[in-house]
C-alpha cells in the first residue's frame, strides 16, 4: 500500500517521467508514484503537467490544492474508481434505510466513544457525561445524542466560549485538519465505486461529499487531538505540517497496526460490507496504539 504524503509548498514545476513524480525548483526531486499515497500543494506558485495529473488519476493518488491562504479548497478526482462503478452506483441508490440507521448508530457510538476517550486521556472532566450519552443512543440517533456530546466535548477541549463557527486559529486548524480527513476518505469511496455525493445521513444538496462526511465522523478525534495539544499555537506552516502528518499515524484496526491511510482504507471497505451483507459486526473501527 502507498504510504507517502508529499507537500509541496514553495514555487515548484511538478512533471511525470517513467513512473516517477517530478518535483523541480532548486533542486530535482524524483519520487516512485507507488510510493505516493497524497500530494498537497500547499502553493499557489506552483504549475503541473495534465501528463501527471492523468497518471496520478490512474494511480488512484489523491492530488489537493490549497488556496493563497494555505487553505485545501479542492481536489482531483477520477470519473470511475472502480471496474465496476455502474453497479456500486446502482446498489448504493438502493441501500435499505433501515439498515444504514443501524450502520450510522454504530458509527455515531463510536465517534462519541472516541470524544470520551480523549477527554479521559487529557484528564478533562466530563468524560463521564459522553459514557452517559452512549448508554441513551437510539437507533438513527433520534435524540440528537451526537449533538449533545458534541457541545460538551469542545467546550472542554477548548473553553466554554469556544464555538465552531468562531474565526480562530483553533477553528482554522480543525478544518484543515477535517479537510486532509475528507480528502482520503474520497479517495477510498471512489475507489470502491461509489458516489461521495449520496450520504447515509447526510442529505445537504449543497455538500459533494455527504457519504464522506458519514464515514469519517469517528476518525475527527484525531484532529481535535492535534489541536487540543497546540491550542495556543498560531495556525501557521509548522502547524499546518503537524495536521498533515496525521496521516502517518499507526492506530490498530482488525488486529494490527496501521498507518491511518490504511486504516481508513480498512475501515471504509468495512462499512460497505457491512451494508452489503446488512450486519454491523463487519464494520472495523481503529483503535490508538
Amino acid at each position: 500500500m502507498s504510504w507517502r504524503t508529499v507537500v509541496v509548498t514553495k514555487q515548484s514545476k511538478l512533471s511525470y517521467k517513467s513512473g516517477h513524480l517530478i518535483i523541480r525548483n532548486e533542486e530535482v526531486t524524483m519520487i516512485h508514484l507507488s510510493e505516493i499515497n497524497t500530494i498537497i500543494v500547499d502553493s499557489t506558485a506552483v504549475s503541473i503537467t495534465s501528463y501527471l495529473i492523468c497518471e496520478l488519476l490512474k494511480e488512484k493518488i489523491k492530488l489537493l490544492f490549497c488556496d493563497e491562504k494555505c487553505n485545501p479548497i479542492g481536489e482531483v478526482i477520477p470519473y470511475y474508481g472502480a471496474h465496476n462503478t455502474s453497479k456500486r452506483i446502482l446498489q448504493q441508490t438502493q441501500w435499505k434505510k433501515e439498515s444504514l440507521e443501524y450502520i450510522w448508530t454504530r458509527i455515531i457510538y463510536e465517534k462519541i466513544s472516541n470524544q470520551s476517550d480523549v477527554m479521559k486521556k487529557f484528564e478533562i472532566s466530563g468524560w463521564e457525561k459522553l459514557r452517559e450519552y452512549l448508554q441513551n443512543l437510539k437507533i438513527g440517533d433520534m435524540t440528537n445524542r451526537e449533538g449533545h456530546a458534541a457541545k460538551v466535548y469542545f467546550n472542554a477541549l477548548f473553553g466554554k466560549s469556544f464555538s465552531r463557527d468562531q474565526d480562530s486559529d483553533i477553528n482554522a486548524a480543525l478544518n484543515y485538519g477535517y479537510s486532509i480527513l475528507l480528502s482520503n476518505f474520497n479517495k477510498e469511496i471512489c475507489a470502491n465505486g461509489y458516489l461521495t455525493q449520496l450520504g447515509m445521513k447526510h442529505k445537504n444538496e449543497f455538500n459533494p461529499f455527504n457519504l464522506t462526511s458519514d464515514l469519517m465522523e469517528p476518525f475527527r478525534v484525531l484532529v481535535d487531538e492535534i489541536a487540543y495539544l497546540n491550542i495556543d499555537k498560531a495556525f501557521n506552516h509548522e502547524y499546518r505540517f503537524d495536521l498533515i502528518d496525521v496521516l502517518n499515524k499507526k492506530v490498530r484496526i482488525d488486529g494490527k497496526e496501521q498507518f491511518l491511510t490504511n486504516a481508513i482504507s480498512i475501515y471504509v471497505k468495512s462499512v460497505f460490507k457491512a451494508i452489503e451483507t446488512q450486519d454491523i459486526k463487519e464494520l472495523k473501527f481503529f483503535e490508538y496504539v
